[in-house]
């Protein structure tokens, strides 16, 4: 499937700036889109495409930094470029820290806004193909039966098969059965891939794990 192009978000109260600004954007190529407020962006829902969203400080109702704080909460948040007249350098701080892609001041150039736009829309795509992976992994691991997630648990935790199967009063052919039916299930030839792999599971389901593997067969 082909992913769709990417959307840049322009949210600034103010209709001159913000028209100004989609057309700058439009005549560099980028599909755009813009709102008076936060309501009206959050409203349209606009994490489930590509893109990004350039973003003024100050505003009627939520602000510029109370929207990033609620954007920050979901996994597909857009990141953000802020825009402000009135910024100041506690205020950028805070914003990049919290994962702001750049600061930008009001009347801002036509360059750096679109130099930023581009490294914005760079870090969407990343981390979306990040997300993609995860949501696999996560995918193959429920896939697990509860039997073989704890045997998954325990092979991470560097365990043998001998000590498996007696900390789970089975036999050992059982392990060594669960074990292969795991590796074919996370799609992986090794146990070092599957070590790799159960690292990178969100933390709700990584398996528990020992920091010495000295014991793996």
């Amino acid at each position: 499937m082909t992913e769709p192009a990417p959307i840049v978000h322009v949210v600034d109260d103010d209709d001159s700036v913000r028209t100004a600004l989609m057309r700058l954007l439009r005549a560099a190529g980028f599909e755009v889109r813009g709102y008076s407020c936060a309501g009206k962006f959050l409203l349209a829902k606009p994490g489930h495409t590509p893109g990004c969203v350039v973003l003024d400080v100050r505003m009627p109702g939520p602000s510029g930094l109370e929207l990033q704080a609620a954007l920050g909460e979901h996994r597909d948040a857009l990141p953000i470029i802020f825009l402000t007249g009135h910024g100041d350098i506690p205020m950028s701080v805070r914003a990049i820290k919290a994962g702001a892609v750049d600061f930008l001041t009001k009347p801002v150039q036509r360059e750096a806004l679109l130099t930023a736009v581009h490294t914005a829309l760079v870090r969407d795509a990343e981390n979306r193909a990040a997300n993609g992976r995860v949501n696999t992994l996560r995918s193959r691991y429920e896939s697990l039966t509860a039997r073989e997630r704890a045997v998954l648990a325990l092979v991470v935790a560097g365990r043998l098969n001998k000590q498996i199967a007696t900390e789970l009063q089975i036999a050992e052919r059982t392990v060594k059965a669960h074990r292969a039916k795991v590796m074919e299930k996370m799609q992986v030839t090794s146990l070092a891939e599957l070590i790799h792999l159960a690292e990178q599971l969100p933390t709700s389901t990584q398996p528990e794990r020992q920091r010495s593997f000295d014991n793996f067969e």
